[in-house]
């Protein structure tokens, strides 16, 4: 039986119109039945380009539907915690973008009514499942750069920059959840710890550089209190050193390069493009081992993609893998697809990354 799905925040043009909508689309487990946006005419507009028998403008009514098993929340963070809360208690399995809330304490709380309410939820953090990172993940165990000594990762927010635009400009308020820290930098994070593992101590230097951004579309500024450079070093468990900026904004050089260099050899993986947020790139891997002088492009298995289709654009592909593994999650009763409880594993990096960049002191990570 197909997992009927409702998407909360589908407006045409969003995020879920160009990640989670043809990541459906590809995958037969699933069934769009539902979607919900803030107008009636765009919630109409939105059934009739992706072809959903249901449209709604409150997403109380889309909770509530018979035919909705899974809500996938794809709004801005600050309304995660109502519309997740809502869902849960009407024992609706949740997708929920990441961040999961704003701040730990929505998210402890939303990963104790997940918990309370029984029910299997989902974190959109779905860059450890790209291919390439799966097929780096596999190439470091397999032992191709020897012992991993260290790995640097330098990428580019997009957003957080000097310009933006209204409908992204609450990304320059620290209180709205949605910072070059907890989005680009960790989805980044994410990455490097299903790669090599995770942190056991984290440095960091958080530096807002801005005092305002300039809103093109409207002549007007906003405040900007979300820092606009990350800077985080640290050890992994396994004794490999970790550097990782992001800057806001793109820059005219490299926008996303990450390297992993050990004993044997080095891997490295870059992205065309004005950003580097590793989640929606297309990523291009090349390595050298050995006596080889130079990088080569390393090819990806078509297993890594199955089942969902090579040629599935960037910004669906992780998504539509996250979505393929849940669904054989929920038919074998197994647990491959992170939920809230890592979620809130998360957000609690995230504290230590900024209690480091406040104190100027290295924070010793326990293991989960």
């Amino acid at each position: 039986m197909n997992i009927g799905v409702g998407i909360i925040g589908a407006s045409i043009g969003g995020w879920a119109a160009i990640s989670h909508v043809p990541a459906l689309k590809v995958l037969p487990d699933y069934e769009l039945r539902a979607v919900s946006t803030s107008r009636r005419a765009s919630a109409d507009r939105a059934a009739e380009e992706f072809g959903v028998p249901a449209a709604f403008d409150d997403p109380a009514d889309l909770i509530a539907h018979p035919g909705v098993d899974l809500v996938v929340v794809s709004v801005k963070v600050p309304h995660h915690h109502a519309l997740i809360s809502a869902a849960l208690a009407a024992g609706k399995m949740v997708y929920s973008e990441w961040p999961l809330g704003v701040g730990t304490d929505e998210a402890a709380d939303l990963a104790s009514r997940a918990e309370a309410a029984g029910v299997r939820t989902v974190i959109g953090l779905q860059g450890g499942f790209l291919p390439a990172i799966r097929h780096t993940r596999d190439l470091v165990a397999d032992g191709y750069v020897g012992r991993v000594l260290g790995t640097t990762l330098v990428g580019s927010g997009l957003s957080w920059g000097p310009v933006t635009d209204r409908a992204h400009a609450y990304l320059h308020d620290a209180t709205a959840g949605a910072t070059l820290l907890t989005v680009s930098a960790l989805h980044a994070l994410e990455a490097v710890n299903v790669v090599l593992g995770e942190l056991a101590g984290v440095s960091a230097n958080l530096v807002t550089s801005l005092t305002r951004a300039r809103v093109i579309d409207e002549g007007s500024t906003v405040p900007v209190t979300a820092a606009d450079q990350v800077a985080v070093t640290g050890t992994l468990r396994g004794g490999a050193a970790l550097s990782l900026f992001y800057r806001g904004g793109s820059s005219r050089g490299d926008n996303f390069r990450w390297e992993i260099n050990g004993t044997d050899g080095d891997l490295v993986l870059t992205a065309p493009g004005v950003h580097g947020n590793l989640q929606t790139l297309d990523l291009r891997l090349r390595g050298g081992r050995g006596d080889a002088r130079a990088l080569a492009d390393i090819a990806l298995p078509d297993g890594l993609f199955h089942p969902v289709p090579r040629d599935l654009p960037a910004t669906a592909q992780g998504v539509a893998q996250v979505y393929a593994r849940f669904g054989r999650d929920l038919r074998e009763g197994t647990h491959t697809v992170s939920g809230f409880d890592h979620a809130l594993r998360r957000h609690r990096l995230i504290d230590a990354i900024e209690r480091a960049s406040r104190t100027g002191t290295t924070q010793t990570l326990v293991p989960a």
